[in-house]
């Protein structure tokens, strides 16, 4: 399974994407876990008081993994689609 990162997100894992493996009916949580895990600098730019931080948004197949799926709960499979944004600003 593939995550693709966005912003410093990227800089920190050092690369657009990471692969992680996970077992077959993994959840988003587990790919998270497993992501963080592959890349243990992205664990402060991800993680506040242990949960997600507020300000990261989560998408799993384009969707919003918290408004349009269930969380970290949702279940993923090898052709899933998961990509984590930081907040981003500019002019």
């Amino acid at each position: 399974m593939e995550w693709k990162l966005f912003a410093h997100l990227r800089d920190a894992a050092g690369d657009e994407t990471v692969s992680v493996d996970v077992e077959p009916g993994a959840t988003v949580g587990e790919a998270l876990a497993a992501l963080v895990e592959t890349e243990p600098a992205l664990r402060a730019a991800l993680f506040e008081d242990g949960d997600l931080a507020d300000h990261i948004r989560l998408l799993v197949d384009g969707e919003d993994a918290f408004a349009d799926a269930a969380g970290l709960e949702t279940v993923v499979t090898e052709e899933t689609e998961l990509a984590l944004f930081p907040p981003v600003s500019g002019g």
